[in-house]
């Protein structure tokens, strides 16, 4: 009989201590899963840069997926007006050039979980760039309805700054330098659409699907005496 009453003292002294640790946490964890952070966006993009010292415009449209805001892995298109005032291209004298191309994106971001990121996109594509002019007439439309264009290989790497509004929203501005494989045309003034080009951008989608929903705060309760 004295050996139960030390055992029983000695299961209700731990059970004392086990409870009391128990209400001093702030939280209940359901499982261990990691917090893997999932995402989508539709980015719309314009920049501006310069192809042979002329003033050069771009406009940019983007459809990516984001692996645990860290990494971006999607498809970007853009198209290119150059104000190059060409002459001897058309009867009016006046050619500019147009390039579209699209391809694979691929953007590293740093520092993910702050308010400001860093980023390093990178373009792998391909498309066609072209002599066109804004000052046809309609006999001139119908002679030149096939224009002369040639088929074009794109590398575009770049530095971004980007900035999270909210879940929902995000923007970036960058820098990034234009690569390009060697086009001809006739006459033969533009050989590659090589340029250096800023740009400002949007995305709008959900850039953190996928929180932990296992992991709920838990309020403080008052011990009754």
């Amino acid at each position: 009989m004295k050996h139960l009453k030390i055992l029983f003292l000695f299961l209700s002294t731990n059970l004392f201590f086990y409870t009391n640790a128990q209400d001093s946490k702030d939280y209940i964890e359901f499982n261990d899963r990691n917090n893997i952070v999932h995402g989508v966006y539709l980015g719309f993009s314009g920049g501006y840069g310069e192809i042979k010292d002329k003033e050069t415009y771009i406009l940019g449209l983007k459809l990516a997926y984001v692996a645990n805001r860290q990494l971006e892995i999607g498809f970007v298109t853009k198209g290119i007006y150059s104000n190059q005032n060409i002459s001897g291209v058309f009867s009016s004298n006046i050619a500019d050039l147009g390039a579209v191309y699209s391809g694979l994106h691929l953007e590293p971001i740093f520092f993910s979980k702050s308010k400001f990121n860093l980023s390093f996109p990178l373009l792998i594509g391909g498309g066609a760039a072209g002599y066109i002019n804004t000052e046809w007439d309609e006999e001139e439309i119908e002679k030149n309805q096939e224009e002369d264009w040639d088929a074009l290989f794109i590398v575009e790497p770049g530095v971004n700054i980007l900035y999270n509004i909210s879940r929902y929203v995000q923007i970036e501005t960058g820098v990034q330098y234009r690569f390009s494989s060697k086009i001809e045309l006739s006459p033969s003034t533009i050989s590659r659409i090589n340029g250096l080009s800023v740009g400002f951008g949007v995305k709008l989608g959900v850039f953190n699907l996928g929180r932990n929903r296992y992991k709920k705060n838990i309020p403080n309760i008052p011990n009754h005496e």
